[in-house]
């Protein structure tokens, strides 16, 4: 969850108030996953997905639907179009291949419109979403049990894509037994790539060495608490233990060990442009 820094394009209006919108689009948006668990959604304005450009659908699954899904063992991805009312324009997602917990996926879009609200994330989701979830994520955890979150990302990004971010986002919760109706306490996103002069919610708070890489971190507020970790240079090649962030926060007093990890995702926020994002490996192993 994220918007454009106040002073990076164009005059835009503060990223707080920009971004207020997405709680109430939240509810909206698990109404919607619920749904198009049951029945096809309401399709987007977009092509049917083919190759190149798009995903083929005649060797794997594909959706250009708003909220469609498409389950890959304990993972799914989710044609997260949340933000869509914002703009104009489509995205497509399609798998290719799965082997054990690694997949393989990728998404494609063309947004136009208000070009500092987030239209989309398009992401594999392992754990809670607005209440659905696959079965057997290992999740969620207690923070203080301090197990470890191991994942690994191999991704491309094409060339000029706009404005966007590729980034995981994980979700906190107070209980164990989180449902659709239990908004989050926390969200952690960790921002791999970003392009278009995207940038974070909130304030920026320090600078953390994570993984051999060095991070700039960012919090705010807008409703639940937003943690924002963002590297200092791009990468398309990620091995992490996610675990170091929370435990990090953790450290810093921002979020308490009592709290769960109860969703942990991946895919990217796109505000305005066309690109595409393919995902040749991914996975995540919860110790």
């Amino acid at each position: 969850m994220s918007d454009l820094m106040p002073s990076r394009r164009r005059g835009r209006r503060t990223a707080l108030t920009a971004r207020t919108a997405r709680i109430g689009t939240a509810v909206a948006a698990a109404l919607a996953v619920a749904a198009s668990l049951t029945a096809a959604s309401t399709a987007s304005a977009a092509p049917s997905p083919r190759a190149p450009g798009k995903a083929s659908a005649k060797a794997s699954a594909g959706t250009c639907d708003a909220f469609g899904t498409i389950p890959m063992g304990k993972y799914y991805v989710n044609n997260n179009l949340w933000g869509q009312d914002s703009g104009q324009g489509w995205q497509c997602a399609w798998d290719t291949h799965r082997s054990g917990d690694t997949i393989g996926w990728g998404t494609e879009w063309q947004w136009s419109g208000v070009s500092h609200e987030v239209k989309s994330f398009t992401s594999a989701v392992l754990g809670w979403h607005w209440g659905w979830q696959s079965d057997a994520t290992e999740l969620p955890v207690r923070l203080s049990d301090n197990r470890s979150v191991r994942t690994s990302w191999r991704y491309a990004v094409s060339p000029d894509p706009g404005t966007m971010n590729v980034a995981y986002d994980l979700w906190l919760h107070d209980r164990v037994a989180e449902d659709w109706e239990d908004q989050p306490t926390d969200e952690v996103m960790i921002w791999t790539y970003r392009s278009g002069g995207a940038g974070p919610l909130g304030q920026k708070t320090g600078t953390v060495n994570i993984g051999g890489a060095t991070w700039d971190l960012y919090q705010g507020d807008i409703g639940w608490k937003v943690h924002s970790f963002v590297r200092t240079s791009n990468t398309t090649s990620v091995d992490l233990d996610l675990n170091d962030f929370l435990r990090a926060l953790q450290q810093r007093g921002s979020v308490s060990p009592a709290k769960y990890l109860s969703s942990v995702q991946a895919g990217t926020e796109v505000f305005t442009g066309a690109g595409r994002l393919d995902t040749s490996a991914y996975s995540v192993d919860v110790g």
